[in-house]
């Protein structure tokens, strides 16, 4: 085997050159597969063009505001001076994209525009929405989750213009209603209600209610959003629908809750203030009250009307002192608040209140970062797990900066409560002149005092209030529109001229495909290059498939191209046995396997010996599977068998001819031995052939063997050849079978050996065949291919 693979192999090397015409011939002579290929694929690309769902995209773009690098926004400069615009913050547009795609983002649109709930009408192949041409709209006044969180269909069909039924799955009527009635039903209680119904509105409207989870995971993966540039803010929003109406909407909605939700955001911080500020003032104004009502008691009763001199100078020195101590102690009670909010709320989801006016600039710029970090980290975890290497990166900053803010404050703390010890003993001095005033116009002074301390605590308050309310006002969103959402009226899937172009390439390309792997899978023999490609075997000719169901193809006028190759298999035959001087010549013909025409070619090709004047005798030895007789369609009778196995029979006794092939005498197998093998190996067949040769009166005798791959008859008898006509028989030997006979034709085990290719056909001989030759053996028109038919008509 390992040898028969050197000799397959250096015959690939030298024919390792392509003839791209046999190529392409190889895939022309099914031009038909071709044809029908791309016809249906056209057909196909139609159907599939007329019935798919077109979608529409829908684009919208917006532009993400920096705050830190466009400075205050002219909306704010008029209220800078009020210290309640911070110096803003610097906006990630990455972080900002995840924020949009975000489940609460998009859960928000799908509740606002219930996208949840669709409408469709049932056309002949397909359904079609109705998405803003809905006769009738379903509203719920509660839902049961227990069901909303499947799917669910609801079938309308149209009764009157003031009634309807509810039909199931089956279309089968299970109820009738009328609009705006309130339906209870395993999903919750709703209503239908009826938009613009007409009296051509006979078909049904159906109703899906989509799980929202599963609308909402549609949508994030359905919407595209990108940065039109690598360092630029702005953004472009894209979605693809089959309703254009629809797609705009939802982008238009997208980007109205986002600015919502930013808003919502930047305003945390002003509420919480409000809240706190509103908390201290209803406590002050108590205090201011009470100590308003001391102070009018106190003049009723003891009649003053005003003060003295000396009296006014030691208030006006005390109001002095007063106002340093007011300062003091609004902010010691400030730095309390906060210091007892940050022990309160030790979570790092709660913002701190600000721009609350600390006389320390670091605090009030790390209470700003605290809130910028805090609001940063609760919108990453819309979308990010608290696991999130991001998120717990921002938790460590903010419990780090929580630390350093309360250190910072209980310092604040200790050195306001400081500074407030040193101005009450400079009070002490003042009160010391006081003191020297008559004791009624002393009581009232420390009344008004603690008035005037109280009132300048609500005032600032008060202004603090108002400074934080402005600022929830004036609140700007995040994302700024530069185009609302805008479709086109051509839809962008499926698209016809790619949709006809695809199906063309396909119509040729799967025909091609399954022509090249039936070729590639193909390993049976088809003409004279696969042999002269596998074998080194002489090669004597190749004969056609017979177009006639004749036992006997040849006859003086028959033209057809079988009697011409075996013509051709003749004259190739003289010169193969030019230097064999012998007067009778044995030409045995075998196969590998049977079923690859040896009697056929054995009968033919004596006929056409016997054609040209030769005296020509056909013997039959395969003794195994007897053919001749069976192939000819004629009764058994007495043959070799019969002759080596009873010595009264003679050759003439055994002999017979035929009428399609004058000239020809034919000796058949006769009957089958239960011992061939023995019987080949016998004296009497060497005293046949011998008895033949001596008669000198046949000038070839043509020996029909057995096939050389199934049993030893033929080599049994190999010796008394002068020529091996080894059949092989086209699309039907596997190419792995010659190795049989290349290892025999080596070893030089059947004498002056030939191939002779049976059953090949001319249109696919790939320049080989009979019909290139020009001799009128095929039509003209038949040995044309396809392509040069066409053009020639």
């Amino acid at each position: 085997m390992q040898k028969h693979n050197d000799i397959i192999n250096s015959h690939i090397e030298e024919n390792d050159t392509i003839n791209i015409r046999e190529e392409i011939e190889k895939y022309a002579l099914h031009w038909k597969w071709f044809v029908i290929g791309v016809i249906l694929a056209i057909i196909g690309a139609f159907l599939y063009l007329r019935y798919t769902t077109p979608q529409y995209n829908a684009s919208a773009t917006i532009m993400i505001k920096d705050n830190q690098k466009s400075g205050i926004s002219q909306e704010l400069s008029a209220i800078a001076d009020l210290g309640i615009v911070g110096t803003g913050s610097v906006n990630n547009t990455d972080n900002e994209i995840e924020i949009i795609k975000s489940r609460k983002i998009i859960g928000q649109v799908v509740d606002s525009l219930n996208l949840d709930i669709a409408y469709f009408r049932e056309g002949r192949i397909k359904k079609t929405e109705l998405y803003k041409t809905s006769p009738i709209r379903l509203v719920f006044l509660s839902k049961d989750s227990t069901f909303t969180n499947k799917d669910t269909l609801i079938t309308v069909s149209f009764k009157d213009k003031n009634e309807f039924y509810l039909k199931n799955i089956d279309k089968e009527i299970i109820s009738t209603h009328q609009y705006n009635e309130v339906v209870s039903s395993k999903i919750g209680e709703f209503k239908i209600t009826k938009d613009s119904i007409t009296d051509d509105d006979e078909s049904d409207v159906f109703i899906t209610i989509n799980k929202r989870s599963k609308i909402i995971d549609g949508y994030r993966k359905g919407v595209n959003i990108n940065p039109i540039g690598k360092n630029s803010s702005v953004l472009s929003l894209s979605i693809n629908n089959t309703v254009r109406e629809k797609a705009e909407d939802f982008l238009d909605e997208l980007v109205k809750q986002y600015n919502l939700d930013a808003i919502n955001d930047k305003s945390e911080v002003s509420k919480k203030t409000k809240e706190f500020l509103e908390e201290r003032l209803a406590k002050v104004y108590l205090d201011l009250a009470s100590i308003q009502d001391s102070a009018k008691n106190y003049k009723k009763d003891n009649r003053i009307t005003g003060l003295s001199k000396e009296g006014e100078l030691a208030l006006e020195n005390a109001s002095k002192n007063n106002e340093k101590l007011i300062d003091l102690k609004i902010q010691l009670t400030l730095a309390e608040s906060i210091a007892n909010n940050l022990k309160k709320n030790s979570s790092s989801d709660k913002t701190l209140p600000q721009n609350l006016g600390f006389s320390d600039v670091s605090i009030t710029s790390s209470i700003e970062k605290y809130n910028e970090l805090v609001l940063t980290k609760n919108r990453l975890t819309i979308n990010a797990g608290e696991k999130n290497p991001g998120v717990l990166q921002l938790i460590s900053e903010i419990e780090n900066l929580r630390l350093n803010l309360r250190k910072s404050i209980d310092n604040l703390i200790f050195s306001l409560k400081s500074e407030l010890n040193s101005l009450q003993k400079a009070a002490t001095l003042v009160n010391n002149k006081v003191s020297s005033i008559p004791s009624i116009e002393r009581g009232y002074i420390d009344i008004a005092r603690q008035q005037e301390i109280i009132a300048n605590l609500y005032s600032y308050l008060l202004k603090k209030k108002e400074e934080t309310a402005i600022s929830l006002a004036v609140t700007v969103p995040n994302a700024k529109i530069i185009d609302v959402a805008y479709s086109s009226e051509k839809p962008v899937s499926p698209k016809k001229k790619i949709i006809y172009l695809a199906a063309l390439l396909l119509g040729f390309l799967i025909p091609f495909i399954i022509i090249y792997l039936k070729n590639l899978l193909d390993t049976k023999i088809h003409n004279k290059k696969d042999v002269e490609a596998a074998l080194s075997v002489p090669f004597l000719g190749d004969i056609p498939k017979s177009e006639s169901n004749e036992k006997v193809i040849v006859s003086h006028d028959a033209r057809s191209s079988g009697s011409e190759a075996f013509r051709l298999i003749r004259t190739n035959l003289d010169f193969m046995l030019a230097n064999n001087t012998k007067n009778s010549k044995f030409v045995f013909i075998t196969s590998t396997t049977s079923g690859e025409g040896k009697s056929f070619i054995s009968i033919n090709l004596a006929a056409t010996l016997a054609l040209s004047g030769k005296k020509v005798l056909l013997m039959g030895m395969d003794l195994r599977a007897p053919k001749v007789t069976e192939y000819l369609g004629i009764e058994s009778r007495k043959g070799v068998t019969n002759y080596i196995t009873n010595n009264n029979l003679t050759l003439d006794d055994i002999k017979f001819t035929i009428p399609e092939a004058k000239g020809l005498d034919i000796i058949s197998s006769g009957a089958i031995p239960p011992n061939p093998a023995e019987l080949l190996a016998s004296k009497s067949v060497e005293n046949l052939f011998k008895e033949v040769r001596d008669l000198d009166y046949y000038d070839f005798i043509i020996v029909d063997t057995a096939p050389v791959n199934l049993v030893t008859d033929t080599l049994l008898i190999s010796k008394y050849a002068d020529m091996f006509l080894y059949v092989v028989r086209a699309n039907y030997l596997d190419k792995r079978l010659l190795a049989v006979p290349e290892e025999l034709y080596k070893n030089k085990r059947l004498p002056n050996m030939s191939i002779v290719l049976n059953d090949t056909d001319p249109k696919r001989s790939y320049g080989y065949g009979y019909g290139g030759y020009g001799y009128g053996y095929l039509s003209e028109d038949e040995t044309k291919p396809w392509y040069k038919k066409m053009f020639s008509k």
